[in-house]
């Protein structure tokens, strides 16, 4: 089953950078860009996390959290945060039950070799917990614009 525009957004709880947690419940009664991603401190992964921090103002200004999600460990994250300036959240799926939930842990195929792994996907939940908008199989070049412009709709 995939999540669609209108779906009520699964509910999360999991370990975060800092040794703290990140939960949905949490950041209820604000808009949250719930972005996943394959892998920390990798190319397509730190152009578009260094394009969220760099757009942090225009979220802040609508009061819009933004959290990161791959199954990287917390210490990797808190390594990706401090080499970047990260300044958002970064939650570790350790166990991949919110990588499931959002239906992002794929089947994907690279130089003839299929394996299970992350679909770098974002999602845009207002603040009641709604699903607004959902990008499937992002291209990073141009993906934060997008969902600014559809968070500051809300």
């Amino acid at each position: 089953m995939s999540l669609q525009v209108g779906d009520k957004a699964p509910d999360f709880t999991m370990p975060a950078d800092g040794g703290g947690e990140v939960s949905l419940a949490a950041l209820k009664g604000r808009p949250v860009v719930l972005y996943f991603y394959p892998r920390d401190d990798t190319p397509g992964c730190t152009t578009e996390a260094c394009g969220f921090r760099d757009a942090m103002p225009d979220f802040s200004a609508i009061d819009a959290a933004i959290v990161g999600v791959s199954r990287d460990t917390v210490a990797k994250h808190d390594k990706f945060k401090a080499k970047y300036s990260l300044p958002f959240t970064l939650g570790a799926d350790d166990t991949g039950a919110v990588t499931e939930a959002y239906g992002v842990w794929v089947e994907k195929s690279m130089y003839g070799k299929t394996s299970m792994g992350i679909e770098r996907a974002t999602f845009l939940i207002d603040s009641e917990g709604v699903i607004r908008g959902v990008w499937r199989k992002v291209k990073v070049n141009g993906h934060v614009e997008e969902v600014l412009a559809a968070a500051k709709g809300l």
